[in-house]
């Protein structure tokens, strides 16, 4: 009885060991945002299918909320020097680092989720944008996929309701630190106000600024609607979700891990682009219970906001060097192609 008992313990010390087993790689995910948002739930989503499929070789860490950086800058300059493995960021912070994907980032330039979906998920065109960003780090970030961050921009507002281009007039907007962003609303007559994601909600009921762009869903997420008042639905630029990795950390995995990785990324992509659309409805509810208006531009109040905005490509052209125009033109075509192709879809649909 002493004997099985002992080995019963010696088992048990085994299997325990076994499970207690250190993984083979490890990839430390930072965010700025709470438990609740979609980035920390797509990468529960992310952590559970490479943890699973990796049979325990890959571990992933999740620290929110600004445990580890505070800022986009500090989490991108980690994920660099190889402290962090892997971040989301957004279009224009990219930019800081490679300036021609500034083009993605102009206004009213996707029409809508399937024509964006369908650019992003061009495998060359993703791969021409990774070869760029890898060549401006000196290897260190790898463009792992763009995906959406909440939706589309629209301009919300504190005290007023914005419905044309004139109503922007004299506003101080939230924008991010990014040029074309700043000189959109520059360009409706309008301040911007860079600011911080984390400091945008004591910005709002302080009176910093009159307002933001954001989308429904991070406003409601962010708890915006206790100062936002208003919002127009203009979807004047689509909310890119740039999630880069370490790339010294990826390629040190064997190859059959990175394509676990790399369907993870997957997998999480699939949450983050169906997330937003089936929360908006939720979403706009909330605003309209605290207090919140809606407004819906009229097909004049769009082609006026678009006019009144033209000028930032223009912007763009002029600021920018030969690469930067010629990433504005590939950007073009690719929209053009995708937007010919769901057109084809629609028409063989309708038959």
């Amino acid at each position: 009885m002493n004997f099985k008992k002992t080995a019963i313990a010696l088992l048990s010390s085994v299997f325990m060991a076994a499970g207690a087993q250190a993984a083979d790689y490890t990839l430390t995910a930072p965010h700025v945002t709470n438990l609740d948002g979609y980035n920390h739930q797509s990468l529960l989503v992310f952590k559970n299918f490479v943890e699973s499929r990796s049979n325990g070789a890959i571990e992933v860490e999740i620290y929110p909320g600004g445990q580890l950086c505070g800022t986009a800058k500090e989490c991108l300059a980690g994920v660099q020097n190889g402290m962090f493995d892997y971040f989301q960021t957004t279009i224009p912070e990219l930019a800081n680092y490679w300036s021609p994907v500034s083009a993605f980032d102009l206004p009213y330039m996707l029409r809508d989720d399937r024509v964006a979906e369908c650019v992003y998920d061009n495998d060359e065109f993703l791969a021409d944008v990774r070869g760029n960003v890898l060549g401006r780090t000196n290897d260190t970030l790898r463009l792992m996929m763009v995906s959406n961050s909440g939706g589309w921009r629209n301009i919300a507002t504190t005290d007023k309701q914005v419905k044309n281009p004139d109503d922007v007039k004299g506003l101080k907007l939230r924008t991010v630190p990014a040029p074309i962003q700043q000189e959109l609303v520059k360009q409706l007559g309008a301040a911007p106000t860079p600011i911080s994601w984390p400091e945008v909600y004591t910005a709002l009921s302080t009176g910093v600024v009159d307002g933001t762009k954001n989308g429904i869903v991070d406003i409601t997420m962010m708890k915006f609607q206790e100062s936002l008042k208003y919002i127009a639905l203009d979807g004047h630029a689509y909310m890119g979700g740039v999630w880069v990795m370490n790339n010294a950390k990826f390629n040190g995995m064997p190859e059959e891990l990175r394509k676990v990785v790399i369907d993870g990324v997957a997998a999480q992509n699939q949450y983050l682009r169906s997330y937003p659309k089936w929360r908006e409805f939720a979403a706009f509810e909330e605003f309209r219970e605290a207090g919140g208006t809606i407004y819906t531009p009229t097909t004049e109040d769009r082609a006026a906001f678009k006019a009144a905005t033209a000028g930032v490509r223009d912007y763009f052209i002029e600021n920018s060097d030969a690469d930067g125009k010629a990433w504005l033109e590939r950007f073009e075509n690719e929209i053009k192609a995708c937007e010919a192709k769901i057109d084809a879809s629609y028409a063989a649909s309708l038959k």
